[in-house]
């Protein structure tokens, strides 16, 4: 392998290197497998210069550097070297099997994009192949490890590129590569990947942060030397074995602080920490105790992440401290073992197993996270909502629960009791019908927090909701709600896109009884495999019936001599559609909205959501507003029906003097008035003068509802009412 490298310039990754740093740990029978991939990638990329000027070659090989850093196997080395080739130079699969064997081979494969395929966007595209990525990854962890390497190299040398597709790189591994290094444990990679993104997509900024660290540097040595002086001694004479030494926040995480809590630089005090490394699980807390008795803890500000780690593995002591001055110091205790899975993660881990075999609990972990990507990839539609339902779980902060039996689950932060049901098996979460919270009964959209002990009841005859996608936080509890109401409740979908369909094909005078050959064509161009699988993509929002009814009307117009009825519709597409009625019984294709809680006589406007259907929100949801300027195509005009016997909810507010039996006065009053209570709550103020009460109530229109408040309005007591539009 030496001396056959293309020519590379000085301080590019170099074969010489790899060769010696691979000597390390492989055997000389798979080394020279390595060095015959590297011939043959050599070969492959003759004469391809990347943007820089380096010949391509360099790349290859620096990335199989960084992979050699973690020891990864021969067979990863391997396909870090050949990981351009099939992409690049058209090498196929099947070459590869016969050259270097399928395991090489289907690693290579995963690290490759879809290039050969058509697709309509390249969002569509970008989304197909991190799909590709994912699920190669969910296979062998080796696909992503050396895809992070690859990645990393390419952040690092993305100065010869232009602008745009600098920040487009940028803003793609800040969106995705970082949260999976931060899963996957790999914080030394995580800390370079979001510096590097930081740095492209907003250079100015990173520029003036990086000078005032290093202005910060010099102005705090003298504070940092004390208290690694005061640390070490302090450790030593407990005859305690520790390696201290103070560690610099990245220029991100100090920018990131600054902008969520609204900070200046000046105000960031902890721009630097401390580390201390010791012999053993014990001495993490003798040491703890120590630098408590040292310096000053800060009330709260005290983690163990030994006890229960986090979901990446990660172990470590935190603990800020008042140092010298007054100065916040942040300190990470964590035995030698613990401080090499917190740098390298999974990487430090996946070739190794315990003593008696079997895994270690973070390969088990990380199992268990990946097994969660095939389980979304069956229940999921497309590739987009595929990226959309795993970008949901790597949220790096995260939240521990107990079940009843105090086994400890951990689910990404803000996820609800309902999500907490579909982590523990997705029938449990369809049937959930209720759920207990530290022994008292609790709402299933209500957020988890740290040791919340969560029971969940179930009822055989209970199913999903709609309206769960509205609060759900988990990518496999929204992926199966999906999955059911997409599969389940086909027929009212296919209903409802009928009738959207109709009314869009009739605003363009066509007729919605296509010609079976007319209907084919549409078929095949739209991908769809029956007309009731496409009126039921337009019925759960996957498809707009306006776009569907142009397309139509295209195709008809395509046959048609210039001049005919349809030809001249064509020129009318922007025709005003007939607004759908709503009757509010149509089932779970059509549903009203729960944050603003429509009622017969409110305006309301219509929303095509995918996979949830017609949502009806009131003309004035301030939700409602902020997304139809996002989505404009997707909203159509509704109106009420004119026979609705039904009752709906809606939620009041209510102010009352804190005294004796106004609650049952105002019960008393509603049930009056002819309405029902679904739910009601109370919020007291410091003062205990007056209370907040808060019902949901069953009314039949605004009319219903105006008389029932002036009703409560009379009550003693009550000093204000208002309807709570969220």
């Amino acid at each position: 392998m030496q001396g056959e490298s293309s020519a590379l310039p000085p301080g590019v990754a170099s074969v010489t290197q790899l060769t010696t740093r691979l000597a390390e740990y492989l055997t000389p029978s798979e080394l020279r497998k390595v060095k015959e991939a590297y011939r043959f990638s050599d070969e492959m990329h003759l004469g391809q210069m990347r943007m820089s000027g380096e010949p391509y070659i360099s790349h290859p090989i620096a990335v199989a550097e960084i992979c050699a850093d973690w020891k990864l196997d021969a067979q990863a080395i391997m396909a870090a070297l050949l990981h351009d080739v099939m992409e690049d130079q058209d090498v196929k699969k099947e070459e590869l099997i016969e050259r270097f064997g399928a395991p090489v081979a289907t690693l290579v494969d995963g690290l490759s994009k879809l290039e050969k395929f058509e697709f309509q966007s390249q969002v569509e595209a970008q989304a197909e192949n991190f799909r590709k990525m994912l699920l190669a990854m969910a296979r062998d962890v080796r696909v992503i490890l050396i895809k992070l390497a690859d990645r990393l190299h390419n952040m690092r040398t993305l100065g010869s590129m232009a602008l745009e597709k600098k920040r487009r790189i940028a803003r793609e591994t800040m969106e995705v590569y970082v949260p999976i290094a931060h899963r996957l444990g790999l914080n030394n990679i995580y800390r370079e990947l979001q510096d590097l993104s930081f740095s492209h997509l907003y250079p100015v900024r990173y520029r003036t942060l990086s000078k005032a660290v290093k202005a910060a540097r010099g102005n705090r040595r003298e504070v940092v030397s004390k208290i690694l002086e005061s640390v070490k001694s302090t450790l030593a004479a407990t005859g305690m074995q520790a390696q201290v030494y103070g560690r610099e926040k990245t220029l991100y995480g100090i920018y990131r602080k600054m902008r969520n809590k609204h900070l200046s630089f000046s105000q960031v005090l902890d721009v630097y920490g401390f580390r201390v490394v010791v012999d053993s699980f014990a001495n993490c807390y003798v040491a703890l105790g120590t630098l408590h008795a040292l310096y000053k803890p800060m009330p709260g500000k005290f983690k163990d992440y030994i006890a229960i780690s986090k979901l990446n593995g990660y172990q470590s002591l935190h603990t800020t401290l008042i140092g010298p001055y007054g100065t916040p110091v942040e300190f990470q205790i964590r035995t030698q073992e613990m401080h090499r899975v917190a740098e390298s993660g999974v990487a430090a881990h996946w070739l190794y197993k315990n003593d008696d075999g079997g895994l270690t609990d973070l390969q088990q972990r990380t199992h268990a996270w990946l097994q969660s990507l095939l389980d979304i990839q069956k229940q999921t539609g497309d590739s987009a909502e595929f990226l959309e339902h795993v970008k949901v779980d790597l949220f790096p902060d995260s939240v521990y629960v107990f079940t009843p039996k105090s086994k400890i689950i951990a689910l990404p932060r803000g996820a609800t009791a309902l999500d907490f049901a579909y982590s523990i098996h997705t029938d449990i979460g369809d049937q959930t019908t209720a759920v207990r919270i530290n022994h008292e009964p609790a709402a299933l959209r209500t957020e988890l927090r740290n040791g919340d002990i969560v029971e969940i009841v179930t009822a055989t005859h209970s199913r999903p909701s709609p309206n769960w996608l509205t609060f759900v936080r988990t990518g496999k509890a929204r992926s199966a709600i999906r999955h059911y109401l997409r599969t389940i409740n086909l027929a009212e979908s296919i209903e409802l896109g009928k009738r959207l369909l109709a009314q869009a094909l009739s605003a363009l005078n066509v007729e919605p009884d296509l010609p079976d050959a007319l209907a084919e064509r549409l078929l095949n161009e739209s991908s769809a495999k029956s007309l009731d699988d496409l009126h039921a993509d337009i019925g759960v929002g996957k498809r707009m019936a306006a776009l569907v009814a142009r397309h139509i009307l295209g195709l008809l117009e395509a046959d048609l001599p210039a001049g005919s009825p349809v030809s001249a519709a064509l020129a009318t597409t922007g025709t005003r559609l007939e607004p759908v009625v709503i009757y509010g019984s149509e089932g779970v294709s059509v549903h009203l909205s729960p944050c603003c809680q429509p009622i017969p006589g409110d305006g309301i406007m219509g929303q095509l959501k995918r996979d949830q259907g017609l949502v009806v929100h009131t003309t004035d949801c301030e939700l409602a507003k902020r997304q139809r300027i996002k989505e404009p195509d997707r909203w159509i005009e509704v109106v009420w029906g004119d026979d609705l016997n039904r009752r709906f909810d809606c939620r009041i507010l209510i102010l009352v003097k804190n005294e004796r039996g106004v609650l049952a006065r105002v019960a008393a009053e509603i049930g009056e008035s002819d309405a029902n209570i679904v739910h009601v709550g109370m919020d007291q103020d410091e003062d205990q003068i007056m209370t907040q009460l808060r019902f949901t109530v069953q009314v039949e229109d605004r009319v219903h509802l105006a008389r029932l408040m002036r009703n409560i309005r009379r009550i003693g007591g009550v000093t204000r009412i208002l309807r709570d539009r969220n």
